[in-house]
């Protein structure tokens, strides 16, 4: 991992480089998709039918063999193991819990000439959720996605999920029948997103898609943006760990693991005040990975945008955290409740030694899905919200029309607009 120290005088350079991805799209990439995404608008199930065969090395004859319904996804609880349904449930039971605090209630008010005004909250009528699937199995994106939209009150909800040679995951079919899934298409890559945003003779248009895929998922979710909504197109995972010493090493070192063996380009970062704990940790890291399935991936990712930063205190961690906006932020460190009043930018904040943030990938109740690459400036995770829509209420009473009338009127023509100032005249009695 690269050492970084707070007073070096090319501290911010090197860490601006360290912070640097690549988030170009691929022209090649987008060329492929946007020839996917024309032929499912054009030819619907068949091409849909083509790409899977082509691209996940199936042989489905119909679209009817690439559909999974709630007696097909209840089958796949059923033949897990006692210990697996019962962690799906918790972990389904402890987010919905979590995201039904999320939920938004229309309101109302009068103001003093009776005038109604307020907002009506509705849900999203059908919405779409992606799966990875192939050497991938994510149950725990299906209730992250899935289970918001439930509490939301979407009435379909309509997953995608590719299975590779045919090879179906029960655990992922059981996550979805879970959290409330309405059907399945085992179909993925840009013709399931393609799919899901025009809709076919079989798969029905939705309003949103959210989850995860890889590039040829995320240039398609760019590509229909606007015909549907869609979450977020995330960037590769990353965690940065501050730490003031108090939290066991070992502890540490396995937090920065959890993240950097998702792929090669994740990145985890630590900040500690004392360059004694910060070799202690790297300690504990070169004596970890011996352990580690998944040691290769781990060492390429800390190798390539790892780090560990040397701060002069914890305000002055604070601060560089708050320029990171991780997606995971860990506050390993004591009185956490005070230090994370320091925090303005981060995606999910896990507070106190005893929370990994492994423990919010799966079961904690907060959402996993996270603004990354510095985008938790300025956006939020994935909520019950992103399922609900907010229409402006007016009810404007007689008395009220007098007086805004007036004023509408003035504006309008100082917009030149004569027919909404009259619109407006009209309703005047003076």
């Amino acid at each position: 991992m690269k050492k970084l120290d707070t007073q070096s005088p090319d501290f911010q350079a090197e860490l601006k480089a360290l912070l640097a991805f690549e988030t170009a799209q691929n022209p090649e990439i987008d060329r492929i998709v946007a020839d996917i995404c024309a032929d499912v608008q054009k030819r619907g199930d068949a091409a849909l039918i083509e790409y899977t065969n082509r691209f996940d090395g199936t042989s489905a004859q119909t679209i009817d063999d690439l559909i999974l319904t709630q007696d097909d996804l209840q089958s796949a609880f059923e033949r897990l193991p006692e210990n697996i349904q019962t962690a799906l449930k918790t972990a389904a039971r402890r987010v919905e819990s979590y995201h039904k605090h999320q939920k938004m209630e229309s309101w109302t008010y009068e103001d003093e000439d009776g005038t109604l005004l307020g907002q009506q909250i509705t849900p999203l009528d059908r919405v779409g959720i992606y799966v990875p699937g192939g050497k991938a199995a994510y149950p725990s994106s299906v209730i992250m996605n899935a289970m918001p939209a439930h509490v939301a009150g979407v009435k379909e909800i309509i997953m995608v999920v590719p299975t590779p040679k045919g090879e179906r995951n029960d655990i992922v079919l059981a996550a979805a029948f879970v959290a409330g899934v309405t059907k399945v298409f085992t179909v993925g890559g840009a013709q399931a997103v393609a799919a899901l945003a025009y809709g076919t003779e079989s798969v029905p248009q939705v309003d949103k898609i959210t989850g995860p895929g890889n590039a040829f998922v995320a240039a398609a979710k760019r590509r229909v943006f606007g015909v549907v909504g869609i979450d977020m197109v995330a960037g590769p995972s990353e965690i940065l760990v501050i730490a003031d010493g108090t939290t066991p090493a070992d502890w540490v070192a396995m937090d920065l693991f959890s993240q950097a063996e998702h792929d090669e380009i994740a990145q985890a970062i630590l900040i500690g005040t004392s360059q004694a704990y910060l070799d202690e940790v790297q300690a504990a890291m070169n004596r970890l990975i011996e352990t580690m399935p998944r040691r290769a991936i781990i060492e390429a990712s800390l190798g390539n945008r790892g780090a560990m930063i040397l701060a002069k205190d914890l305000d002055e961690a604070c601060e560089i955290a708050n320029y990171i906006s991780p997606e995971h932020l860990e506050l390993s460190v004591e009185n956490p409740q005070e230090w994370v009043k320091k925090i303005r930018h981060a995606g999910a904040i896990f507070m106190g030694r005893y929370t990994s943030e492994s423990l919010g990938d799966y079961c904690a109740g907060p959402n996993h899905v996270l603004p990354t690459s510095r985008t938790a400036r300025f956006s939020s995770p994935l909520g019950t919200y992103d399922f609900q829509k907010r229409s402006s209420l007016i009810q404007v009473s007689e008395q009220g029309a007098q007086k805004l009338g007036k004023t509408a009127s003035v504006l309008a023509h100082g917009e030149s607009l004569t027919a909404h100032a009259r619109a407006a005249e009209f309703r005047l009695k003076d």
